[in-house]
């Protein structure tokens, strides 16, 4: 039985990511974190680096014709990742 002061443990998680001002490198990691899963497997397989700095998410990949199909696409790939990580995450997208 809950207490009124009780809170989920989500929200908890939520309210020490604000205070200890953690949420943006939480989120960064996110969207590096299902990268393949929203690329799939064809990309995933032929990333080889990918890390985020000030807000720009920076993918060493292995195949040039992927590489430049990705580029193409480069504003839908944002904001699939910005939407899937619930936040303005990622500003560029950039292909080493």
């Amino acid at each position: 039985m809950r207490k009124p002061n009780d809170i989920t443990l989500k929200d908890a998680i939520t309210k020490m990511l604000n205070i200890y001002r953690l949420r943006g490198k939480f989120d960064e990691t996110g969207v590096v974190a299902f990268w393949p899963e929203l690329m799939g497997t064809a990309v995933a397989n032929r990333t080889t680096q990918i890390y985020v700095s000030q807000g720009k998410l920076f993918v060493r990949i292995e195949s040039s014709v992927i590489k430049n199909e990705l580029l193409m696409v480069r504003t839908g790939i944002i904001d699939k990742l910005n939407e899937r990580a619930g936040s303005k995450v990622i500003t560029d997208l950039v292909f080493l």
